[in-house]
C-alpha cells in the first residue's frame, strides 16, 4: 500500500493509507503501462508497470477482505460501524482507526476501487485468483 504522506503533524498521521488515493495512484502506474505497451517492443516496461498494479490492488483487496465479516453484518444493518474501513497501515494492512472512531461509510472509495478493478481485469490484468476472492467481489 501507498502512504498519503510521510507527514506526521499536529493534524495526524499521514503515513497511512487511504482507499482513494491509492487508486488514483495506482491509476498513474496503470495509465504508464498502458502507454508502454503501445510503445516498446519488448513490452518490459509494460510488464514491470502491469504487476506493480497487481500487487497494489491485491494490496487493497486484502485490507478489504480481512474484513468480511463485516460486510455481511453491513447488508442487514447498513451502519456505518460495520462498513468497510478506508483507511489502512502501509506495513499491517490492517485498518487503522475503531469502527466509531472515523467515518467508514465512503463508498466512491469503494466503488471507484470496484470500477477500475473491472477494467483492469477487462484490459487483461489478473487481479482477483481465488473464488473466496471472487465471492467477496
Amino acid at each position: 500500500l501507498l502512504p498519503a504522506s510521510t507527514d506526521v503533524n499536529h493534524h495526524g498521521d499521514y503515513r497511512d493509507a487511504w482507499v482513494r488515493d491509492n487508486v488514483y495512484s495506482i491509476l498513474a502506474v496503470w495509465g504508464l503501462a498502458l502507454a508502454y505497451s503501445h510503445a516498446e517492443n519488448d513490452g518490459s516496461r509494460a510488464f514491470e508497470l502491469n504487476q506493480s498494479v497487481v500487487k497494489l490492488m491485491r494490496g487493497l483487496l486484502t485490507c478489504m477482505m480481512r474484513q468480511s465479516a463485516k460486510v455481511e453484518k453491513f447488508k442487514h444493518t447498513q451502519s456505518t460501524a460495520d462498513a468497510l474501513h478506508a483507511k489502512y497501515g502501509t506495513s499491517s494492512t490492517m485498518p487503522v482507526v475503531g469502527d466509531f472512531e472515523w467515518g467508514h461509510l465512503q463508498l466512491d472509495a469503494t466503488a471507484l476501487f470496484l470500477f477500475y478493478l473491472a477494467q483492469m481485469t477487462a484490459s487483461g490484468l489478473h487481479i482477483v485468483y481465488t473464488k473466496d476472492e471472487v465471492d467477496f467481489i
